[in-house]
């Protein structure tokens, strides 16, 4: 039976390699459709978790994987030995950059390395994993061909950008559009069939390389106009009585020419803040440097500084010195109602805060139970009246909808707000905050609500 006859009676084996925000969701999904699905990660916990019918990714429906799993529509490995078993194998692992802004990416190597060990004639491989141009071609397809079997020909070879955004109700895996980009027309073709299989729209492509660069040029687009409207941030700071948050909200009001992106304390997130840099980093290959994108990076990694700012002047207008506060986050997810801390900017805060303020810092998360931050780890404490009311500030930086706001400034002394969570408390209430992209405590109502 041809692969594509096994993928249209949904009778191939279908391999996920890494079981986390991509994979797991992925696996699901497919197990959902008809497929048997076989997952592989190198975090023997996950492993651990899977085989006893526990779930860990908030966007995965926990009693429907344990439900797929108990059925044996799902199994989990911590190896290779089963890819011979695969006919359709998704590539699902983090790519990371390194210290010094470049790629990271031997999860990519290993994983390619881990399938070729087992790889047979009439299986389709497809990278999911966020890259810059040519990894699936240079990196991953030499190393696949390297027993003598050609891509196109005795297997097949595609790239199809995950775009999964946690904690998003209305655009899951399911219902959000893909790419596909095959090494041939034939690798093309199968790669579009397989992710119809669980997708509701997939969109060919003429290469790998077109639909990488199709990827990073989603992200980096979100990553310049963030970068544009953090700036005006900090802009606004400096000059009398203009609040961001009420000029992003007026501008949005335009029905054309304008897209609406909000200030933060900085982005966080897997691929926001690491494509620039993939790209940039690939670019100088070609002697070419990505000046705008690179700024862009800058600006937003920016930001946990300029958030320090905010609280070390907010403490000292109150007589307090940041080396003796006691300081209370709110929100260590890179965004609200999700669990990830992947590059959260709100961990960098703490890292800079902590490197002043000592042992005086303390955070509480409804959704991240523990974290570790510089080698040490840390529980989110109860938030409770009392752990408010001791604090000197309280500093917000991801605006979960579990926060009572009003409770939170009934009860604190002052408040760093960086995500524009306390815009509807009472102009009483106000008078103990500083916002970002406003930076007073003397709070002025605007002339609209916003």
């Amino acid at each position: 039976m041809s692969l594509q006859e096994k993928i249209t009676d949904k009778s191939a084996v279908v391999g996920v390699i890494g079981l986390g925000y991509v994979g797991l969701p992925l696996s699901v999904e497919y197990a959902k459709a008809g497929f048997h699905v076989i997952g592989i990660d190198n975090d023997p916990r996950k492993i651990t978790k899977l085989r006893a019918g526990e779930n860990y990714i908030d966007d995965v429906n926990g009693e429907e994987l344990a439900s797929l799993i108990k059925a044996g529509k799902i199994e989990s490995e911590t190896d290779y030995k089963r890819v011979s078993e695969m006919d359709v194998i998704f590539i699902c692992v983090p790519t990371p950059f390194t210290a010094n802004k470049e790629p990271d990416v031997t999860y990519i190597e290993h994983a390619g390395d881990g399938i070729a060990s087992g790889l047979r004639k009439e299986q389709i491989i497809i990278l999911k994993s966020t890259t810059y141009p040519e990894t699936t071609e240079k990196l991953l397809q030499p190393k696949l061909e390297a027993n003598g079997m050609k891509v196109g020909e005795d297997f097949y070879l595609a790239f199809s950008p995950e775009r999964i955004d946690p904690g998003n109700k209305q655009w899951t895996t399911a219902n959000t559009p893909v790419v596909v980009g095959g090494v041939t027309q034939k690798c093309t073709d199968l790669a579009v069939s397989v992710s119809a299989q669980v997708i509701a729209k997939v969109v060919p492509l003429s290469s790998p390389k077109a639909a990488e660069m199709t990827k990073l040029l989603e992200n980096i687009f979100r990553s310049v106009n963030i970068a544009l409207v953090n700036e005006i941030a900090q802009l606004c700071d400096r000059m009398d009585g203009i609040d961001v948050w009420e000029v992003v909200q007026a501008a949005a009001t335009k029905p054309f020419g304008f897209m609406p992106f909000y200030p933060g304390p900085g982005i966080g997130g897997h691929c926001i803040l690491v494509d620039p840099y993939y790209l940039s980093w690939k670019a100088k290959e070609y002697d070419f440097h990505c000046d705008f994108i690179e700024l862009a990076g800058k600006t937003n990694e920016n930001m946990p500084y300029y958030v320090l700012d905010l609280i070390i002047r907010s403490l000292s207008m109150q007589g307090s010195a940041i080396s003796k506060a006691k300081l209370l986050m709110l929100g260590v997810a890179f965004k609200k109602n999700v669990d990830d801390i992947r590059n959260s900017p709100a961990i960098k805060v703490m890292e800079l805060l902590l490197a002043r303020s000592g042992t005086n810092l303390a955070y509480n998360d409804p959704h991240v139970p523990e974290l570790e931050v510089n080698g040490n780890t840390y529980k989110s404490r109860e938030l409770t009246a009392e752990l408010l009311e001791e604090a000197d500030c309280v500093i917000i930086t991801s605006d979960h909808d579990k926060y009572d706001f009003e409770f939170i400034a009934k009860h604190a002394k002052m408040i760093v707000d960086t995500r524009n969570a306390t815009k509807n408390l009472s102009p009483e209430l106000m008078k103990k905050v500083t916002r970002l992209g406003f930076g007073t405590n003397s709070y002025t109502p605007s002339p609209q609500k916003h």
